[in-house]
């Protein structure tokens, strides 16, 4: 069970159900000068941004493609009547093990994509060759910080530079034609400012692309769920100066605030100082309007039974790009208790609805409505679940925009009993990239459905509520109804009309935590998935065309781009991220078990052969005689949750971080008190957690890995009788 939030007088428990590989490519000197591609390298301007559609099919030049965030490309010399002769062109194997969620960007023949820990590399995109790579040499602790891992989404590309956003927080701008660095401004703010916790903002992390626009570079942050305070922030693209920053949440109420409008926020906060609410992906721009829009996460902070709606939180905001300065919002869950952010991507349609053309936002955040707001005024026009088993809101009322709430959800309990929410933290839709054709007028959404278990606990009760032997009852009672909250899980690709607000097709699909959609004129729509399949769809039926196996998950998006006449597809692969961190009995079970990140393009009749990837050989599991007694066992478990986002549920690695049942360290107290308190493997990426731990809770720990190990051994021998 994981400890989401601990206030004053209650505990919010929620239990997320379902929750470097060189290979010759060594690690470079990123200080080192290297060839330059071209004299105007990434010649990328707003004309050209805006224009992507008609004058420019060639190019993917932002992370949505164009501004509107469709992922549409017009390009059509592959179509559904000849996909069936898509193959490899080329693959440039990356230098991680690490998750993969980035889109690459493509101009002029030119690839730039970035991979785990905030590297960036150069490809030539017709051949794969690599031109020039950069590595900003994140820290490899800093990835406690992050809620997912050291992955990184994207980069953004204006005037012959790259600019990309580093784990630990610095905005990178670099010379597209060489990799060498321009100006590096650190973003987050300083380390007087503290979390809900009383820890300094060092608790920031940021993985998401950033956007560009008259000539300023758009960034938001994660950090949210450590209970820091979120912002979007705006930067000078030539200097790195700031521009301006928008606060999303009200802070220290005794200091005036930094933007009027946040003493609106304020009131909606019962005086309370504001935490969470962080930008960490979905960021569009409406060049026509003249409006830039982002999404919200979850507040932080405070009692979240009482009837706040903690602006602004979970919501859509507009503002002027220039300047910062508010235009509207509208917020989808008011005091969300769910953690059903409001920052997947948002995209910018024009849609005839009830015989006239409205510019809308069309988006599919967590909470498993679709949502098609009036990107003008901030208005709702309607609002739909994305799937049925929505139960934490019955719908959204059409006249003042708010859910109708199930009261029992925000209760968290029933009798006594946790409340199984649909959907869960993990959303019906969450950040893989959805894709919308306007030649069918479709949107292609990657939707899961994964229920949690929910349950709201008084501190005073918690402290006491206790069995005979110490272990906490409510442990018990989670074990009974995983079983039950697994048999809701699926995972499919809707085909969702926005104007009607229905679904026209699906394919269903097995496992979970699959890729984002591209779209193409050429009536295709591409995805891949956790099983390492990567396919092609007739856009207008959903037909699978076209498939091949590459070995590896995937979870970034697709995009498509042209080179001396020839179209490519191309995506990136590898295992992580969220989701992938976990697994285990009430983690991620069925992604392909093994990962090898890499760029793979295909093109029509193309001449490269994909070798197989060997699956690594499981070593034995050896651990010591299961000798702890049953309350240290589960004090155990208890001081595990801060290990599980990386390490997996029950100590059962998902490939991105290390089985921690196998682990010899683990099975040695002496050498698991210097890893975890002394920080022996700090530059490795294992974080120092030093007074967070007594040396008895991580005994205890150790007791319980070593227990789950021997449960393991068990289960074998039973499977093998």
């Amino acid at each position: 069970m994981i400890r989401l939030d601990r206030i004053s007088s209650v505990i919010f428990l929620v239990v997320f159900v379902g929750l470097g590989l060189g290979f010759g490519y060594g690690r470079e000197n990123s200080s080192k000068r290297l060839p330059t591609i071209a004299r105007h390298a990434a010649a990328v301007d707003a004309v050209r941004l805006s224009t992507a559609d008609t004058q420019d099919a060639a190019d993917w030049l932002s992370n949505g493609r164009t501004y509107s965030e469709q992922r549409f490309s017009p390009l059509d010399r592959i179509t559904d009547k000849n996909v069936g002769q898509l193959k490899p062109a080329w693959q440039f194997v990356l230098n991680t093990s690490r998750g993969q969620e980035g889109t690459p960007l493509v101009v002029d023949g030119v690839m730039y994509v970035s991979t785990a820990w905030s590297e960036v590399y150069a490809l030539d995109a017709r051949t794969g060759k690599k031109l020039w790579y950069y590595d900003p040499k994140v820290p490899r602790d800093w990835s406690v910080n992050s809620c997912c891992g050291p992955i990184n989404r994207g980069v953004a590309l204006w005037g012959g530079k790259v600019y990309t956003g580093t784990l630990n927080g610095h905005l990178l701008a670099l010379d597209a034609g060489t990799g060498e660095p321009i100006w590096d401004t650190f973003t987050f703010p300083s380390d007087e400012e503290y979390t809900s916790t009383g820890t300094p903002v060092r608790q920031y992390s940021m993985a998401g692309a950033p956007r560009i626009l008259k000539g300023l570079v758009i960034v938001g942050t994660g950090g949210g769920d450590q209970g820091v305070r979120g912002f979007v922030s705006a930067y000078n693209a030539e200097t790195g100066k700031l521009v301006w920053r928008f606060y999303t949440v009200p802070g220290d109420v005794s200091k005036p605030a930094e933007n009027p409008i946040l003493k609106l926020a304020a009131k909606t906060w019962d005086g309370d100082s504001g935490g969470g609410g962080a930008v960490w992906d979905g960021i569009a721009y409406d060049p026509e309007l003249d409006l830039l829009y982002f999404g919200t996460g979850n507040p932080a902070r405070g009692v979240h039974d009482k009837h706040e709606d903690r602006l602004f939180g979970d919501s859509v905001v507009a503002v002027r790009p220039e300047t910062g300065e508010y235009v509207w919002h509208y917020q989808e869950v008011p005091n969300d208790v769910w953690d059903y952010d409001s920052t997947a991507q948002l995209m910018l349609a024009d849609l005839k609805i009830a015989g006239r053309v409205r510019r809308v936002i069309i988006h599919a955040p967590k909470d498993g409505f679709v949502y098609v707001i009036d990107r003008a005024t901030g208005k709702l026009i309607s609002a739909k679940p994305l799937f049925t088993r929505v139960n934490w809101a019955t719908g959204i009322d059409p006249a003042t925009g708010r859910p109708i709430e199930n009261p029992a959800a925000r209760q968290g309990s029933a009798n006594g009993k946790p409340f199984v929410v649909f959907p869960g933290p993990l959303g019906g839709h969450s950040w893989q990239a959805m894709s919308y054709s306007p030649r069918t007028r479709l949107v292609y959404i990657p939707v899961m459905e994964m229920p949690s278990i929910f349950q709201v606990v008084p501190i005073a009760e918690k402290e006491v509520s206790k069995t005979s032997n110490g272990e906490e009852p409510e442990w018990e009672y989670q074990d009974q109804v995983i079983a039950k909250v697994k048999s809701y899980y699926s995972a499919h690709m809707a085909a969702w009309d926005p104007a009607a607000q229905r679904e026209v097709w699906r394919v269903n699909l097995k496992g979970l935590w699959h890729g984002g959609t591209l779209a193409t004129a050429g009536n295709l729509v591409f995805q891949g998935t956790s099983s390492g399949d990567f396919s092609a769809y007739q856009a207008n039926t959903g037909k699978m065309l076209w498939s091949i196996s590459v070995g590896t998950a995937i979870i970034a998006p697709p995009i498509s781009y042209e080179v001396a006449g020839d179209q490519y597809v191309a995506v990136t692969v590898g295992w992580g991220g969220s989701l992938g961190l976990l697994k285990g009995p009430i983690g991620m079970d069925n992604h392909v078990p093994t990962n090898l990140p890499r760029v793979i393009a295909f093109k029509l009749n193309g001449g490269y052969k994909l070798q197989p990837v060997s699956i690594p050989a499981e070593p034995p599991l050896n651990p010591p005689p299961d000798s702890a007694s049953a309350p240290q066992i589960a004090n155990g478990r208890t001081q595990y949750a801060r290990c599980l986002r990386c390490h997996g549920y029950c100590g059962i690695g998902a490939g991105d971080a290390p089985d921690l049942r196998y682990s010899p360290m683990v099975y040695n107290g002496a050498l698991l008190q210097q890893v975890v308190k002394g920080g022996l493997l700090r530059s490795g990426g294992m974080p120092m957690f030093g007074s967070e731990l007594s040396e008895n809770d991580l005994d205890a720990i150790r007791a319980y890995l070593i227990h789950e190990a021997n449960v393991q051994i068990a289960k074998n021998k039973a499977e093998h009788r």
